[in-house]
């Protein structure tokens, strides 16, 4: 068992999860999916003394993959990861491995070993002395990528777990009722798509949507009716979207947004006029009967999202919520959609 824990404790609670009802799994599925895809890169320490060899590994562990920063020595190394921790550490060196397995710390990185010659002694000493993997100087940057890979995943679940727990109580993810996200999931997580979508050149779109004359239905139905179309209205967002890539938040009493990351502004129209009719199209069941229900649809779309926009997630709403009111004004169930324009830098 790795001294760290980290895959002791994600192993316990993936193993609680399968215990859990279907529903409650499949919406923290969704959510840890939109919080994987937000999060940077992990940091990682590269801590090879011989500079040639550092710098090797440092050009060829990609950035989209790990954020590297290299060091010469064990105690540069130390006092990085004490000061700035760094979840992933790439090392040749037993001693530094044997120094960070006998530190009694809250967090452990997960440590691949270098070895000079790959060989069955010098991977053994590498995993006696703590390391999670070995990988030879000379090893392939398709083998090496396949060796990083699981320290990525593990570094990036283990912030998933640490935000949820820190969030825990204080952040509710899902919305009670509809069971999309939640408006304080959208607050926290929808700046971070923008920017990603920025770190990367990106599009990325999003939709607000409104029920239409939804006061009307809850004084005809009652509270419990109004509830039951929420419900469906909800369901029927998620069920046109790209699963664990679009997300669906409850951000008002009867609006919604919708996130389209990687979504240009075409095709985000083409997904708001599908919304739109997948609600109007097909009457909603409420206490055994058909009500016809339709919604208006606001769309800001950015084929490529611009980097260093200040409040740039501020202004893709404020031009969705625009367009939604332009919707609402021009008589309902409808879409109206901005291209919001990539500037130049």
């Amino acid at each position: 068992m790795r001294t760290g824990g980290q895959t002791t404790v994600i192993k316990r609670v993936l193993e609680r999860r399968t215990h859990q009802p279907s529903a409650i799994q499949e919406d923290t599925t969704a959510t840890i999916a939109v919080m994987l895809r937000v999060l940077p890169p992990p940091r990682a320490l590269i801590a090879i003394a011989d500079a040639g060899i550092r710098a090797d590994f440092e050009r060829r562990i990609p950035p989209d993959m790990l954020e590297v920063e290299g060091v010469s020595d064990d105690g540069a190394a130390l006092i990085s990861l004490v000061t700035d921790f760094r979840p992933v550490v790439v090392t040749d060196s037993l001693e530094l491995i044997r120094k960070v397995r006998s530190q009694q710390s809250a967090r452990a990185p997960y440590i691949v070993y270098v070895t000079p010659l790959d060989e069955p002694r010098e991977r053994e000493a590498g995993l006696a002395a703590g390391a999670d993997d070995c990988v030879g100087r000379r090893v392939s940057d398709l083998e090496l990528c396949a060796r990083i890979g699981p320290a990525r995943r593990i570094a990036e679940l283990e912030a998933v777990l640490r935000i949820a727990l820190v969030e825990n109580r204080k952040l509710s993810t899902t919305d009670d009722l509809t069971r999309v996200a939640s408006r304080r999931f959208f607050s926290k997580h929808f700046p971070r798509e923008v920017e990603r979508a920025a770190r990367y050149g990106r599009p990325l779109s999003l939709i607000l949507c409104d029920i239409d004359y939804f006061k009307n239905a809850n004084d005809t139905l009652g509270h419990a009716g109004g509830d039951e179309i929420l419900k469906q209205f909800g369901a029927r967002l998620q069920q046109s979207l790209r699963r664990g890539v679009d997300w669906v938040a409850r951000i008002g009493g009867e609006e919604f947004a919708v996130v389209l990351p990687e979504t240009p502004y075409d095709h985000a129209l083409d997904v708001a006029r599908k919304l739109r009719a997948g609600v109007a199209n097909t009457p909603f069941k409420v206490h055994a009967r058909d009500v016809d229900v339709t919604a208006s649809f606001g769309l800001c779309g950015l084929d490529r999202v611009p980097v260093g926009e200040r409040k740039l997630a501020d202004q893709v709403l404020k031009v969705a919520d625009a367009a939604l009111y332009r919707s609402k004004n021009s008589g309902r169930n409808r879409v109206t959609a901005t291209m919001l324009p990539a500037r130049s830098r």
